[in-house]
């Protein structure tokens, strides 16, 4: 399994792991992989906290950073006012189903995220802190400023893309590895399916390195990416349901129930269409009589609380809470049937990956024995 990627970055295994959660992180890079922090919900505190405990449990291993650099984002200053239809809409969603407000003792969520350009230099200050050996731009090429700081440190550069054209932007931009993400993936996502968009992607963009991503959940997939051309392959919804994992109880036992059927590509959560549990949440979003959603960070900001709100009482076995429960996650959900802990994860897919290898081996034998 062994790639230039991993020669770069100083890894046994090149497959990554975005998570919002510092255990899977430090977990798949200890276990030989490269783990990438999802950074945009922390502000630079918090990353600072996070970080120093990672730099902690991995002594010395690299990982990385991944922050949200949008190409356009509705511009902020304070607290925004937002449109009172849609505070009421969202009202109006919680009373429907139920769901209780939060104790007197919780302090709502202000739904803020780092999406802007100062935003992200703040967060960076604090990454370039740390033994970080990549940071990651989703959703847009990443400013000059933060590229330039990242070379001179011996930081490597990468991108997520959903297109060949956003590819090409992204590697005039001086990216250093692009992650072709198809439209399985969960989160954020375009609408080309990874098998497709992949070798696209390769062929516009060689020879600068590419990630497959996407629907990617086991060894035999990570193979089948190798053969399209990757060199490796990033990996975010699999990491849900380890042991490690960030994701609400509720919410991971809806995951390991569904199947790759019950995702749908949604607005409702941050304004950009991004895939994830197809629940009463979603569809509500859907109906009719729903607003159309926010831009991005305000759609965010919108249902932040409502979120905080649903995820509190989820527990509740037949709640409305329970119901519109939801998370990002691709239609790769549909193989995960079980909790375990992030590095039987990484050391299953390597088993899977050199099973499907040794199978083409001897396929290969086979034709040359018969000619």
């Amino acid at each position: 399994m062994h790639t230039p990627v991993c020669d770069r970055l100083g890894i046994e295994f090149p497959i990554f792991a975005f998570s919002h959660c510092r255990d899977v992180v430090a977990a798949v890079t200890n276990a030989g992989g490269f783990g990438v922090l999802g950074a945009t919900g922390h502000s630079p505190h918090t990353l600072d906290i996070d970080l120093t405990w990672i730099d902690e449990q991995t002594r010395g291993k690299p990982y990385g950073v991944d922050l949200l650099l949008p190409a356009k984002y509705e511009q902020t200053s304070g607290e925004p006012r937002l449109p009172a239809g849609h505070q009421a809409f969202v009202e109006d969603l919680l009373d429907r189903y139920g769901v209780p407000e939060l104790p007197a003792v919780v302090t709502a969520a202000s739904g803020s995220i780092s999406v802007s350009a100062r935003a992200a230099d703040d967060l960076m200050e604090v990454a370039f802190g740390h033994s970080i050996g990549l940071v990651a731009s989703a959703l847009g090429p990443p400013p000059a400023e933060l590229v330039t700081r990242a070379h001179q440190a011996g930081v490597v550069v990468a991108a997520l893309v959903g297109t060949a054209e956003h590819a090409r932007r992204q590697q005039a931009a001086g990216v250093d590895l692009i992650v072709a993400q198809g439209t399985e993936a969960g989160g954020h996502t375009g609408t080309i399916s990874t098998m497709v968009l992949v070798p696209e992607v390769i062929r516009v963009v060689h020879p600068t390195p590419v990630l497959a991503a996407g629907g990617i959940v086991t060894g035999a997939q990570v193979a089948a990416a190798m053969a399209l051309g990757a060199q490796g392959v990033w990996c975010g919804s699999v990491w849900l349901t380890t042991e490690e994992a960030e994701t609400d109880p509720s919410v991971q036992q809806k995951m390991l129930a569904a199947t790759s059927a019950d995702t749908v590509r949604s607005r409702s959560l941050t304004g950009k269409p991004a895939r994830m549990l197809r629940t009463a949440w979603t569809d509500e979003w859907e109906a009719e009589k729903a607003p159309a959603a926010l831009p991005m960070p305000l759609q965010t900001m919108l249902t932040a609380g409502a979120q905080q709100r649903i995820n509190r009482h989820a527990a509740t076995e037949g709640s409305g809470a329970q119901k519109l429960a939801t998370y990002f996650v691709g239609q790769g959900v549909g193989l995960l049937d079980r909790v375990r802990p992030a590095r039987v994860v990484v050391e299953q897919m390597v088993a899977d990956y050199v099973a499907v290898a040794e199978r083409f081996a001897a396929q290969l034998l086979e034709g040359q024995h018969s000619e």
